[in-house]
């Protein structure tokens, strides 16, 4: 999978604290339900990564426990009862196409932020030969510590498309 977001107008790469303070900026809305788990479907290659980063996930993420997807995929990882939802090998997102999309760098991965309308913020990786995705719940949305969490995972299994 190739990445052509080198796009962004002004990609932004922020330590955690700032992060934080950009999510709480991003706003978020109050429904606090918890997301539907649907199973992406990724090439070959990409699948292969995501395999291999399901196996180096944490088990533990912003203090929250790994659960039960209701799948048994491994492009799929959720902790805290869909508080904080993984999905690796989505498609690339549209809005990667927008020059005034915003970026976010947390421990040397970089997501585009998005903010949909039905809950907390969503993150997808960007250079990656895989693109993996991050929802938050509006309870986590004002916390960049899960995508911390994730980056040494993304790093070693996930290549940059570079």
């Amino acid at each position: 999978m190739t990445s052509s977001c080198r796009r962004f107008a002004h990609p932004v790469f922020l330590g955690p604290s700032v992060a934080a303070l950009l999510l709480a900026a991003a706003g978020c809305s109050s429904t606090g339900a918890a997301p539907s788990i649907a199973d992406p479907t990724p090439s070959a290659e990409a699948a292969a990564y995501c395999r291999a980063l399901h196996k180096e996930l944490p088990s533990t993420v912003a203090g929250l426990d790994r659960g039960d997807t209701g799948t048994k995929s491994e492009l799929t990882a959720a902790w805290g009862d869909g508080a904080i939802v993984l999905r690796c090998g989505v498609p690339r997102p549209a809005k990667m196409e927008d020059p005034s999309s915003k970026a976010v760098e947390a421990d040397g991965v970089a997501w585009m932020l998005e903010q949909p309308d039905d809950g907390g913020p969503l993150f997808t990786t960007t250079y990656r030969k895989a693109y993996v995705e991050v929802r938050l719940s509006t309870a986590y949305a004002h916390d960049a510590s899960p995508l911390a969490a994730f980056a040494p995972a993304v790093r070693k299994t996930v290549p940059p498309s570079l």
